[in-house]
């Protein structure tokens, strides 16, 4: 079976930091193809032993406030 993870990735100091948004699964690495491999491999693992969930498309946008 797949499951099509949405995913989220940003900088922090010298670290990638990738999470899936569905379960909140986390990983890091010192490059974004690093960190999104390494989150790969946690998924896989994680859902060794969970049942995997029937979620549809998601949308992702961003948005500007003032501060």
């Amino acid at each position: 079976m797949r499951f099509i993870a949405t995913v989220s990735i940003h900088k922090e100091d010298e670290w990638y930091i990738a999470k899936c948004l569905e379960n909140n699964v986390a990983s890091h690495g010192k490059s974004m193809e690093e960190a999104l491999s390494y989150l790969k491999e946690a998924l896989e693992l994680y859902f060794e032993d969970e049942e995997i969930p029937m979620i549809g498309p998601r949308f992702i946008t961003t948005m500007e406030i003032a501060i």
